[in-house]
């Protein structure tokens, strides 16, 4: 944990996995202030599972090099009763992810999709179109980047900025609050 609101800028990799196409969004958060800095895809291609798995994590290994992330931030395992080879799938895909932030040294943060909509919209249930504004407005973007996997992304990143500058917060009153107790108490 950083020292307080003037701390170094954490510089968050959000990554929303998939097989086929995987977001990221690079997203660096002075003062609690976030900046997007990059944003793209990793294309899994069209391979064996082995060969996509492998794009997937050359991927964002090269991402993680290039753009030197605190941070991962990444979402939940979620899966519908109705597909569950969705989730099978989606697990590959995230364990590559987390596999090459593990060789990286880096933290890695897990949001369930909820969660990361509550954060930017206030509604849990919100849909698509409403986290692509939200990203949008934050980001003072004139339109929802493309693809949806890249919006997603930097939802995922923007909810780590927000978690972590509400952990500063919390640090922040804690201290304060301990430092005059003890002025007090003397």
């Amino acid at each position: 944990m950083r020292d307080g609101p003037a701390a170094a800028p954490s510089r968050i990799l959000g990554v929303d996995p998939g097989l086929g196409i995987t977001g990221y969004g690079v997203v660096e958060t002075t003062r609690g202030n976030p900046r997007l800095v990059e944003a793209g895809v990793v294309r899994g291609g069209r391979g064996s599972l082995e060969k996509r798995l492998l794009a997937i994590h050359e991927g964002i290994a090269d991402a993680i090099a290039s753009f030197q992330p605190t941070a991962v931030a990444i979402e939940e395992l979620y899966s519908h009763y109705e597909r569950p080879r969705t989730a099978i799938v989606m697990g590959h895909a995230r364990g590559v992810i987390c596999l090459a932030a593990a060789q990286a040294k880096l933290p890695v943060f897990h949001y369930a999709a909820t969660q990361i909509k509550k954060l930017l919209t206030g509604n849990g249930r919100a849909p698509k179109a409403q986290v692509q504004l939200a990203v949008c407005q934050e980001f003072a973007l004139s339109k929802a980047p493309e693809p949806p996997d890249v919006a997603d992304a930097l939802a995922i990143a923007l909810c780590h900025s927000f978690m972590e500058k509400n952990a500063l917060c919390q640090q922040h009153i804690i201290t304060d609050s301990a430092n005059q107790s003890l002025s007090q108490a003397r």
